[in-house]
């Protein structure tokens, strides 16, 4: 079933595609539906159709477009549907639990002195630290994610709530990441 322009919500990607809001989707028939309506909305398919017809189809196309690039990577899925469920906006301050903030206290301690006396060694230490922390959360986010999936639970905002918790402590280990990466030079 393609879209009604005049019925979509343009922040509604997973209306858009007429799929379940979900973590998990079904990625062959995601692909399946951006393939088609890349073809459908294509702006040169449409170049003798009125002024109107043609920004219509150009939104659509970029809608399209949009949807595809976020519903197909797995973290900018989570972090859209966090949106859809106004658990997170841009500019949000989000305060990370205290024990969590220590633990990276430590390791970002760890790097600082690592930038006045390099010790390979201790960067595979944290690296190995790192990797056993985003093991865990990874964990604990497929738990969640097919909970939600499922329905099961009476709350699901409950659960969007420890989702929202594990995004952010993981992109905050990509900083980490990141810092770490300038001694791997």
């Amino acid at each position: 079933m393609n879209p009604n322009p005049d019925s979509i919500d343009p922040n509604n990607y997973f209306e858009f595609y007429n799929l379940p809001v979900s973590f998990q989707i079904d990625e062959a028939q995601l692909k399946k539906k951006f393939y088609a309506f890349s073809k459908e909305y294509h702006p040169d398919f449409h170049a003798n159709e009125s002024q109107e017809k043609q920004d219509e189809i150009l939104e659509l196309s970029t809608i399209n477009n949009k949807a595809y690039k976020v519903l197909s990577d797995p973290l900018k899925r989570i972090e859209y549907i966090l949106e859809l469920h106004d658990m997170i906006a841009e500019g949000d301050k989000y305060t990370l639990p205290q024990e969590f903030l220590m633990d990276m206290m430590d390791v970002n301690e760890a790097l600082m002195d690592m930038e006045f006396d390099p010790d390979p060694s201790r960067l595979m230490t944290i690296s190995s630290e790192i990797d056993q922390l985003e093991a865990s959360l990874f964990d604990e986010l497929k738990q969640l994610t097919d909970e939600f999936d499922a329905k099961t639970n009476s709350d699901p905002n409950s659960i969007l709530v420890t989702i929202k918790d594990i995004w952010y402590r993981q992109k905050y280990l990509m900083r980490i990441r990141t810092s770490m990466n300038k001694f791997r030079g």
